[in-house]
């Protein structure tokens, strides 16, 4: 490489450097600096009612490996998101397959199926709470009368608040879904018509493979969301009954808002995060994998 056009990538290198470093800071500013604070504070215990403060280093951590309550709430997050992604990622594939079709009032349907997902969400879950209410709610009528304490029975309450995400996010998974379809090249189904492929071989060997980045892509965005969910479950059931629903974020709301002990909450917050963190690589590892496979 000559001089002058070393020269010369060097100057848009730089260029690129101070391009950038506003973001950088403004990110810092409003990402990084609340993460450390935080993970000082969990360093301390610091409970506010009773004017205490001091630093205790990995003594909330060493607790919080005895808490139970911490790992039960642990539990009710990853059993929350496992079983919300996947029954999303069942439902979304063919209602894709569906809006990709051409027919007569695909743009209606294509429109009605976003509301859920417009609604905010502290609205459709006080929604649900009516119509789960024991007493007057629409479900139990649905059921033929049947008395059923759906957001006040512990083996109920959290399929209920699964019930209220798969409702409201679902739409949200077959939009990313639906992207993938149609980055699919119409002559590959073109070419498998002609040599007599049934549509379910279709969907095996052509959909199915090609759409996998996507699929990724969507497990990706809702686990992560899903593990920090706090607003919908708040909302119905306030963690409860027994704290049979409640979660890493409802915990850790719960002690940091409630208890008034800032120490110990901002542990909590703290194993939540490196949680998503883990979770976040093994997705993006398998996504990486994936687009280099390709």
């Amino acid at each position: 490489m000559s001089g002058p056009v070393r020269g010369s990538l060097e100057r848009e290198r730089r260029q690129a450097y101070w391009l950038v470093a506003p973001a950088v800071v403004v990110l810092a500013g409003v990402a990084l600096y609340p993460i450390l604070a935080a993970v000082w504070l969990s360093l301390h215990r610091f409970i506010l009612v009773f004017g205490e403060r001091r630093f205790v280093g990995l003594g909330n951590y060493a607790y919080l490996l005895g808490d139970a309550r911490f790992w039960a709430a642990l539990g009710n997050t990853a059993y929350f998101t496992a079983v919300a992604v996947t029954v999303e990622l069942l439902l979304a594939v063919p209602l894709a397959l569906l809006l990709q079709k051409s027919f007569p009032g695909r743009g209606l349907l294509r429109a009605s199926v976003l509301v859920p997902w417009a609604i905010p969400t502290v609205v459709s879950a006080r929604l649900w709470a009516w119509m789960f209410n024991p007493d007057y709610g629409l479900i139990n009528r649905l059921l033929l009368g049947r008395d059923i304490n759906w957001l006040g029975a512990p083996g109920y309450a959290l399929h209920a608040a699964i019930l209220v995400d798969v409702w409201k996010t679902t739409p949200f998974v077959a939009l990313l879904v639906l992207a993938g379809l149609q980055g699919i090249p119409e002559d590959l189904y073109k070419a498998a018509r002609v040599d007599g492929a049934s549509p379910w071989r279709i969907f095996r060997s052509i959909t199915l493979p090609l759409l996998k980045p996507a699929l990724l892509l969507a497990v990706l965005f809702r686990s992560l969301d899903a593990f920090r969910v706090f607003d919908a479950i708040y909302v119905l059931t306030e963690g409860g009954p027994a704290n049979t629903t409640e979660t890493l974020s409802i915990y850790a709301y719960k002690t940091l808002m409630r208890s008034g002990d800032f120490g110990y909450g901002s542990t909590l917050s703290v194993a939540t995060f490196l949680c998503v963190v883990v979770l976040a690589a093994v997705w993006l590892r398998l996504l990486g994998r994936e687009e280099r496979a390709r």
